[in-house]
This record gives C-alpha cells, sequence and structure tokens, in this order.
C-alpha cells in the first residue's frame, strides 16, 4: 500500500477492524518515511456475469429494485426488501466464489422471495423463468401449494 501523502511503498498497518456486515477490512495505517496516518477499506469484490457475457460487481440495490418491482401493491414493507436484499448477498458470498451467473442470483431470489409473498414469487418466478402461458403459472402454483 502507497502512503497517499508522499507515495512511499512501505507502509505499516498499526489497527484492524472488521466491519458490521462483515464484508470489509478497515485498516489503520501509518507511513514510517513521513509519519502520516491514513485508513483503507478493504472489500472482496463479487463479480456477476451477465446472459450476454459481460461481467458487472454485484449491487445488492439492483436485487432489491427487481424484487420490488415484483412487490408492487403488496404488503411488502421496505425493510423486509432489505433484509431480502442481505440474505440474497451473503448466500451468494457464503458460496466462495468471486464470480457468480446472473441465474444463480435469480435462483438465490426465488427462495426468500417465496417465503416473504407468493404473489410476488409467481411475479418474478414469471418473468425470471420466463414462462410462456397458463400452464406454466399452473405448475407454479401447484409446488406453492404441495411445499405447504
Amino acid at each position: 500500500m502507497h502512503c497517499p501523502f508522499c507515495q512511499n511503498p512501505d507502509t505499516k498497518v498499526i489497527d484492524t477492524r472488521i466491519s458490521e456486515d462483515g464484508h470489509s477490512i478497515r485498516r489503520r495505517r501509518v507511513c514510517p518515511k513521513c509519519n502520516r496516518r491514513f485508513t483503507t477499506l478493504e472489500t472482496s469484490m463479487l463479480l456477476v456475469t451477465k446472459r450476454s457475457g459481460g461481467a458487472e460487481p454485484f449491487s445488492r440495490d439492483k436485487v432489491i429494485n427487481g424484487v420490488r418491482k415484483a412487490c408492487q401493491g403488496r404488503p411488502v414493507r421496505e425493510e423486509d426488501l432489505k433484509a431480502l436484499g442481505q440474505k440474497v448477498e451473503e448466500d451468494l458470498r457464503s458460496r466462495g466464489l468471486a464470480e457468480v451467473t446472473s441465474d444463480e442470483v435469480g435462483k438465490a431470489i426465488l427462495k426468500p422471495l417465496r417465503d416473504l409473498d407468493e404473489v410476488a414469487y409467481l411475479r418474478f418466478a414469471s418473468v425470471y423463468q420466463d414462462f410462456s402461458g397458463l400452464e406454466d403459472f399452473q405448475h407454479a402454483i401447484d409446488e406453492l401449494r404441495s411445499d405447504k
């Protein structure tokens, strides 16, 4: 790590703390050359490979916004959406992979959304799983009923 003040390539870590969410590390550093202190924040990056082949950083907000559309008009609170977004991110990060597919993200959303609101689940699944007709909806409804 280079000192941001004098560009010295050698700095010393004097304190390390893990963030509350457990996904980043805050380090307090000192430069032995100029004796100035600074803080660094280290995070692990989770990339999502899209169907088009491109990759982008995982965004919890993007998950929440997608689920929010499926929940329009449903009795779902904003806190519930945030909790779902956190569950999805934790599930994906717990796999220990640096990169996941957009398909894996969609699958990770389905289970907690199903537990949150069945109608929103059907809405999301119909788009995500590309339902082509009433038979697809009926099959999904039958699965919901059989799991109860």
